[in-house]
């Protein structure tokens, strides 16, 4: 199932609850000694950050899937979500030698080293969002190789001796209900050949029997990657039964001819960015596993550089604001998802069952 360590930030003992999140994460992720204590150093530091600079804050760490299809195992992810005053001067914060008063001195200069992936998002008077994805082995002399590929891109597929046309990235956040052990959403990103698959399950209820539905989902996608949205969407049928059932969205994206395809079954949310504009991708009432409708109909878009696709579960509003900000489109897909589920929240609309939200985005030319 879905475990994820939800750690409110706001006084100094949460720290210590950062700390044994991430190695509890980083023991599901089958991390060594050296990479758990760098998971370990990020987190802590990650929560002080919001102790001192935001008036606290949440952290979310959990062991996710290597993002857009990357081979290996699990990884380590901690984001760190506020709503602070914020930074306006970024590039002096992820420098060598700076530090927050009374952390461990490490920085989030020596955060954005120690990490696979590290990405930040900030605005003045709106907050910060912080990730970083940990995984791998020890590191060698103070170095590790380089990271398979850009954070969250698909990884080259060099079968056919030819790049593919278009790139994409994917990344998630994952929110259980009132801070619970487990989510009853889940997502997953499957590359096969020029096909990268981005499916976002929301079994029915919260709790560990729609954690098991969404699961389910997740397992037979990484098996049927080949498979396109509609067909995926059949076979993921007869694989609930038994279960719960869960809502699901699935889109796949061909990397070589830029179409991209949709079909959903359920109250999984999804929106495209089209240019200056949003497109609502619909899907199917039902419930797979136990109510499937008989047509699947599939929604065609086009990508393009100026893309970006939002699945998410009900436990975000329907009435959400998709972001604005055109930074958002260069950074990590993962810091996306956290910056729509922070501006969409309020204590006057509280959450109502899990969240999850998962965001493919173009690669930036240069990388993220």
């Amino acid at each position: 199932m879905t475990q994820v360590w939800d750690v409110p930030v706001h006084d100094s003992t949460r720290v210590r609850d950062a700390r044994v999140a991430a190695e509890g994460a980083a023991a599901l992720a089958g991390l060594d000694r050296s990479r758990t204590a760098d998971a370990v150093l990020v987190a802590t530091e990650l929560a002080t950050n919001l102790l001192k600079h935001a008036r606290g804050g949440q952290l979310l760490v959990e062991a996710v899937t290597p993002p857009g299809g990357r081979p290996g195992g699990l990884v380590v992810q901690v984001a760190a979500v506020d709503h602070g005053p914020g930074m306006s001067d970024v590039s002096t914060a992820l420098g060598d030698g700076f530090s927050t008063a009374g952390s461990l001195g490490a920085g989030l200069g020596t955060c954005r080293r120690l990490a696979d992936d590290f990405d930040l998002h900030s605005v003045p008077g709106r907050g910060t969002v912080a990730l970083a994805r940990i995984g791998g082995p020890a590191r060698s002399r103070g170095r590790r190789e380089p990271a398979p590929g850009p954070a969250g891109t698909a990884a080259p597929d060099h079968s056919s001796g030819a790049s593919p046309a278009f790139t994409a990235r994917v990344g998630g956040v994952n929110i259980p209900f009132r801070g619970a052990a487990c989510s009853g959403d889940a997502w997953t990103c499957v590359r096969d050949g020029d096909r990268l698959t981005l499916m976002l399950a929301d079994g029915l209820g919260h709790g560990p029997e729609a954690a098991r539905a969404s699961m389910t989902a997740v397992d037979e996608v990484q098996r049927s990657p080949h498979l396109p949205p509609a067909e995926l969407l059949r076979r993921l049928d007869t694989a609930l039964r038994g279960t719960r059932g869960a809502a699901v969205a699935v889109a796949q994206l061909d990397l070589r001819s830029g179409r991209l395809l949709f079909a959903g079954v359920g109250n999984v949310g999804a929106r495209l960015r089209e240019g200056d504009s949003w497109r609502h991708l619909l899907s199917r009432p039902g419930i797979v596993g136990a109510h499937r409708p008989t047509r699947l109909p599939e929604t065609e878009a086009v990508w393009a550089p100026d893309r970006l696709l939002v699945l998410h579960s009900d436990g975000l509003s329907s009435r959400w604001a998709p972001p604005v900000d055109p930074r958002l489109l260069s950074c990590d897909p993962a810091v996306t998802a956290a910056v729509t589920v922070r501006d969409a929240g309020s204590s006057a609309s509280p959450v109502r069952d899990d969240t999850a939200v998962a965001v493919l985005s173009p690669t930036p030319p240069d990388g993220p």
